[in-house]
């Protein structure tokens, strides 16, 4: 769940099988003088917009159902509720929900046409927000991304200097040292010096068989001393 205000309303917004819906009871409280739902439903334009979304994205739809709607709607007498409409039309673009955040939800693109039955700028400051919200989220995703292709990179590294670098000539005592956990201070330095060792060495043109050759004795030289008691003692 996530809010927006909207021209100093707070708008809530759900996920919904993974899509975006808005509450239409919230927009409501922006709009001036009694007017509901209901109100918007009765019209002919609305329905059918909402027709046509259903048309589009709801394969399910009971399009029998929606022509006797369409034909009745003109009716003064005519009442619709949204709980109404999605049960005889199996619609999915407008929900009613209980609860603690209930109300009339709608699908982003029907929120955004109610939005216009509010006001212009309403509708125009509520898709403002909503990119705004979406453009947060995006960051926050690209952060998150970043992250674990951060933590995978750092894996595949460390792995791959485990695997082809540390040489048998190491005890599994001096390994198990080494590799004892994933954040172990004399992966890091090992890690961080073979990656700057072997940028040089491409820099240089060194054949990557040279490379690996090269820095595999440089690795071992750096683990066996990593290893000693006298410089585990250095970082206590």
């Amino acid at each position: 769940m996530a809010n927006i205000k909207v021209m100093d309303n707070e708008i809530t917004i759900l996920k919904i099988e993974d899509e975006d819906y808005i509450s239409l009871t919230d927009m409501l409280k922006a709009k001036d003088g009694d007017f509901f739902i209901s109100d918007w439903l009765r019209n002919r334009n609305t329905v059918e917009y909402l027709g046509i979304w259903e048309k589009i994205h709801n394969p399910n739809f009971n399009y029998g159902e929606f022509a006797i709607i369409t034909s009745q709607v003109v009716l003064n007498s005519y009442k619709l509720s949204v709980k109404a409409w999605s049960e005889k039309t199996n619609a999915i673009g407008l929900v009613a929900k209980a609860g603690r955040y209930g109300g009339t939800y709608a699908h982003k693109d029907i929120a955004f046409e109610f939005g216009m039955w509010i006001s212009a700028e309403f509708k125009i400051y509520l898709i403002k927000e909503f990119q705004r919200l979406k453009e947060e989220e995006f960051k926050q995703l690209g952060w998150d991304i970043r992250q674990n292709l951060t933590k995978l990179n750092y894996k595949i590294h460390t792995d791959a200097i485990k695997e082809n670098l540390i040489p048998k000539e190491l005890s599994p005592a001096q390994i198990n040292f080494v590799y004892a956990s994933e954040a172990d201070v004399n992966q890091l330095v090992c890690l961080a010096n073979m990656e700057s060792l072997n940028a040089h060495f491409i820099n240089e043109g060194t054949p990557q068989k040279e490379r690996l050759q090269k820095l595999n004795k440089i690795a071992i030289e750096q683990m066996k001393i990593l290893s000693r008691e006298d410089v585990k003692k250095i970082g206590k």
